[in-house]
């Protein structure tokens, strides 16, 4: 018989979330780099009208995938023919601290169907680790207008968090409620990759 001679170890209190969210490219084509700040300002706590702070203080990547939708009917070329759309997803970190590892994931569509990439940074690379809220590149998209992004992520907040703030401020906000952003980091009137979804955004 096992006898209990003090209470059980605790877990931590801080909050672990696995969410996978959703963007689309608005723009006619986006090829840019994500870093691990757009990502960690893509959930954002409003402490005043306008100023906002992360909800979460570390994130890590566990996938991208992607959808691209053929750029529609050409009107010089044969009927029917639609030109094809490419979706590239690098992780091309090169920060120590944060490397990833250079492998570029790429697909085109082909008449009706979508380019489509998953891919998943190598765990044995920074990128693939828990970062905190920095400059350094997460990865890099280079997409067409229509895409839609998935992004699968694990964030942590833990009990001794400090609280960073966003990138921009905000306007008209409801101190303590809970924002999104799009994954460019930028505000809602601004970005070129909105979050999609019934959430509030600033």
């Amino acid at each position: 018989m096992v006898q209990i001679t003090h209470p059980p170890q605790l877990p931590s209190y801080g909050i672990t979330r696995d969410v996978r969210m959703r963007f689309q490219c608005t723009e006619a084509a986006f090829n840019a780099d994500i870093t691990f700040q757009n990502l960690l300002d893509t959930v954002l706590v409003a402490t005043a009208s306008t100023t906002l702070v992360d909800l979460f203080q570390s994130v890590r990547v566990n996938a991208v995938e992607c959808w691209a939708p053929s750029q529609g009917v050409n009107p010089g070329s044969e009927a029917g023919f639609t030109p094809p759309s490419t979706v590239i997803v690098i992780f091309d970190g090169t920060t120590v601290g944060a490397q990833g590892d250079q492998k570029t994931h790429s697909d085109t569509s082909m008449g009706i169907q979508p380019a489509h990439v998953r891919c998943k940074p190598d765990p044995l690379t920074q990128a693939g680790q828990f970062q905190n809220s920095t400059a350094d590149v997460a990865f890099r998209l280079d997409v067409p207008e229509g895409t839609v992004i998935d992004v699968s992520l694990t964030f942590r907040q833990p009990v001794l968090g400090n609280a960073v703030s966003a990138q921009h401020v905000g306007a008209g906000l409801t101190a303590g409620a809970i924002y999104y952003r799009g994954l460019d980091g930028l505000i809602a009137s601004g970005t070129n990759l909105p979050v999609l979804g019934a959430v509030a955004t600033a």
